[in-house]
């Protein structure tokens, strides 16, 4: 579980977390479940290969408020011939309801923007990570 602290500035004018914030929350978990598994995503920006993200859909569930400390659980769910499906989760923390959920298509592009095949070496680490999620400690 990523820990992420809502700040002011994730907030709206009534203190209640906006709604693009899932979207950088769900970036970094994404980022942070790549890096637990050894995978440098600007290694493979330098190599030409690049993730966009292709599809988002997230629910808004209940409210979080500044200051809370958030749980986000991220998993990769799929792994296809040019795209990764991750799922996102966000509790706050001593509660297990759920906040927001979501879910999160990547696709390989070259630097044209043509879609890549994901190389076998990547698939082969990535599929190490395929739906145990993230947990750091």
């Amino acid at each position: 579980m990523l820990h992420i602290r809502v700040y002011y500035e994730d907030t709206d004018c009534a203190g209640v977390v906006y709604y693009a914030s899932y979207l950088r929350y769900f970036e970094r978990g994404r980022v942070e479940f790549f890096r637990d598994l050894g995978i440098s995503v600007s290694d493979y920006h330098d190599k030409g290969l690049i993730f966009v993200v292709t599809n988002v859909e997230v629910e808004y569930i209940l409210p979080g408020r500044y200051d809370d400390l958030l749980l986000l659980d991220t998993r990769l769910t799929d792994i296809s011939g040019v795209t990764l499906t991750f799922r996102h989760s966000v509790t706050k923390e001593g509660s297990e309801k759920e906040l927001a959920r979501g879910s999160v298509v990547l696709a390989l592009v070259n630097r044209d923007g043509k879609p890549v095949r994901v190389p076998e070496e990547l698939r082969r680490v990535l599929s190490r990570g395929l739906d145990k999620g993230y947990y750091r400690h």
